[in-house]
């Protein structure tokens, strides 16, 4: 079995913990390493997803140096030689899974950007033909491609509650108009362009979240990009309309917390050891057809 790592800890030092990083605060930069914990309806689970860590911080690497030429971001480094002590002398539980970046002011609004009827998109839909307010045409059905890519921000929740969907008038209320339009366009642009190279892989990208910060008067990119764990990527040979879809994500641990009747609050469960190995299987299965390299495990 690998060695799953559930919490980092470098002596001589602490971090912000969320649901899955661990956050150190160097002052103008930030030290992020990607856990292999794993959460399902905002509940950490006991148990880890061994190797997913790496395939999350790999990812977004692969996509930092795809849409380098379009939009500036924040990684400095993921070369543990090149991290300042005491981080350096920890390899074990750091290679493959940190990122040394920037600090930015975040913008405090979720970047999220639709291509497919899905989710809670769907649900709404279903109930007013809108999605985030937004008039969408009648008759689609769920995991429907829309006519065109749609911008729809949510409020950052804290840990353990869900994401609230705003309209684009609220954003440019939270983050100012000038800066509204730019992540919107920008969230977009990327997302087309990552659309098409993914499907190119045989990959649908559904819908995705991207974070924005502020440094130096630059709105940049940043946190993980385009992962299994920010996005819904399907496998576009079994995709169909009309249904729910595979997918390259947390499904296998969602599916069998709802046959357990998960109360999806309060502490996590130990996972069977077979929703482990097929979670693990599929995160890295995103990775290699996403980036046409096998996945070396550190």
């Amino acid at each position: 079995m690998a060695n799953v790592i559930l919490q980092t800890n470098i002596p001589g030092t602490s971090a912000r913990r969320g649901k899955v990083r661990d956050i150190y605060d160097l002052g103008d930069k930030l030290l992020i390493a990607a856990t292999d914990r794993i959460s399902a309806f905002d509940v950490i689970m006991k148990t880890g997803i061994p190797y997913k860590g790496q395939v999350l911080t790999q990812i977004s690497k692969f996509w930092f140096d795809f849409l380098g030429s379009d939009v500036e971001n924040h990684l400095i480094s993921m070369e543990v030689q090149e991290f300042p002590e005491p981080f350096r002398s920890h390899p074990a539980q750091l290679a493959g899974r940190s990122m040394l970046v920037k600090k930015t002011r975040v913008l405090p609004v979720e970047c999220v950007v639709r291509g497919y009827l899905a989710g809670s998109g769907w649900k709404e839909y279903q109930q007013s033909r809108t999605v985030c307010g937004i008039r969408l045409p009648d008759g689609l059905k769920q995991c429907d491609k829309l006519p065109e890519p749609i911008f729809t921000p949510a409020t950052k929740a804290e840990q353990g509650q869900h994401d609230e969907n705003i309209s684009f008038e609220q954003c440019v209320k939270i983050l100012g108009r000038d800066r509204a339009e730019y992540v919107r366009t920008k969230s977009i642009e990327i997302f087309r362009k990552a659309g098409e190279y993914a499907r190119s892989r045989g990959i649908i990208l559904a819908d995705t979240k991207f974070e924005w910060g502020e440094l130096d008067g630059r709105i940049i990119l940043i946190d993980e990009v385009l992962t299994p764990d920010s996005s819904r990527f399907w496998p576009a040979d079994k995709y169909q309309p009309g249904r729910d879809q595979e997918s390259f994500d947390k499904q296998f641990v969602r599916n069998y917390l709802e046959d357990i009747r998960f109360n999806k609050s309060g502490p996590g469960v130990e996972l069977p050891e077979e929703i482990v190995a097929k979670t693990s299987a599929k995160y890295i299965e995103a990775y290699e057809r996403l980036t046409g390299r096998s996945f070396r495990r550190m």
